[in-house]
């Protein structure tokens, strides 16, 4: 999360989008997860059943707070989840690219390069800011160097298996 937060307010300073309002809808926007869990694609769902149960959880949580917090937490969390400024937008691009990033990692870490390939193919085409289109294409350059590298060290025993288990730690989906 601090990487997330840092990252909103690097990009965010180089244009038109104010860092601190970034930042704080980086901070709640996956708030409802203490409540609900991480809801991934793979469990099956839907976008309305998922936002019904996180915006049920936003209102529990918030319900706890001072009338003013409440209210600016909820809306912040609310304009992330409808998309409705440039900051929100930064700050799913920023959460996406955490996510592939992440998966990135555990490949390296597990030297099993392109083994969490689902995660890279889910974020295709949904990169709109141009700072973190250039992170995205860099991670990528990257990513394909490695499993250049490891294919000319020879087979990797982990790749050549039929395991299609998930790893120990898996990325984490995006809200």
């Amino acid at each position: 999360m601090n990487n997330f937060c840092i990252a909103a307010m690097q990009v965010s300073i180089n244009v038109c989008i104010c860092p601190s309002r970034c930042i704080k809808i980086a901070l709640v926007h996956d708030l409802a997860e203490c409540i609900v869990g991480d809801i991934a694609p793979a469990d099956n769902i839907s976008k309305e059943e998922k936002h019904r149960r996180e915006e049920e959880a936003m209102k529990h949580l918030t319900g706890l707070l001072p009338e003013d917090v409440k209210k600016e937490i909820f809306d912040l969390w609310e304009e992330y989840e409808y998309q409705t400024s440039l900051e929100a937008r930064l700050v799913k691009d920023l959460d996406l690219f955490e996510m592939i990033l992440q998966a990135y990692e555990y490949e390296v870490q597990e030297k099993s390069p392109r083994r969490l390939q689902e995660f890279f193919d889910s974020t295709k085409g949904k990169f709109n800011h141009p700072e973190v289109l250039q992170l995205v294409k860099s991670l990528n350059e990257e990513r394909n160097c490695q499993a250049a590298a490891s294919s000319s060290d020879g087979p990797n025993p982990k790749e050549s298996q039929s395991d299609t288990t998930a790893p120990h730690q898996t990325p984490e989906t995006t809200s």
